[in-house]
């Protein structure tokens, strides 16, 4: 029995952390990912071992296949949590809405607009943002509060240069260096 709840806890543990490293790998973010992958590999050795120390044993292999689907539903989370990257976003509205864009503006998102026809030669009015994946739900609720109608669609942008983003990234690389060499 200690040993199932022992397999158990390092799926609980192993999937989250293969989860993360996935994420970071596909970000580009070379180290964390090389160092999740070492953590991630001695935790499967170790609950994998536990396994084929004894085939017979039923309750090791149910802990191992629970705790791998629990450790999902838990690496989900986190991922959520953590929304790590950026998002653009489009939205399509009916008219020009200077009240929403000055509001997005002001709290921080980065909005371009345009007219654009739709279908029937409608004409609509489209606005375009990218912005942190952690700030897309609350870019969402402003739009909704404003234009309860409107079509939005989201996207994780695989690559972007220049633009108010880049600009804001540069910033503050500079500025987490500035305060690194000062501590």
């Amino acid at each position: 029995m200690a040993q199932a709840l022992i397999i158990f806890i390092a799926q609980l543990i192993y999937v989250p952390v293969l989860t993360l490293r996935t994420i970071t790998m596909v970000k580009g973010m070379k180290g964390k990912a090389s160092a999740l992958g070492t953590l991630e590999g001695v935790i499967y050795v170790v609950a994998i071992a536990i396994v084929f120390s004894d085939l017979s044993n039923y309750l090791n292999m149910a802990a191992y296949a629970i705790g791998f689907g629990a450790g999902l539903y838990i690496g989900q989370i986190i991922e959520q949590k953590l929304a790590i990257g950026y998002v653009t976003i489009e939205v399509n509205i009916m008219n020009k809405n200077e009240l929403l864009t000055d509001k997005l503006r002001e709290v921080g998102f980065s909005v371009s607009t345009a007219a654009v026809e739709g279908m029937n030669e409608a004409r609509r009015y489209r606005l375009d943002c990218t912005a942190r994946r952690d700030r897309e739900q609350e870019f969402i609720k402003i739009v909704s509060e404003y234009e309860p109608s409107a079509f939005i669609v989201s996207y994780e942008p695989r690559n972007f240069k220049g633009g108010y983003i880049t600009k804001a990234m540069k910033k503050r690389k500079e500025k987490f260096l500035k305060n690194k060499t000062v501590s």
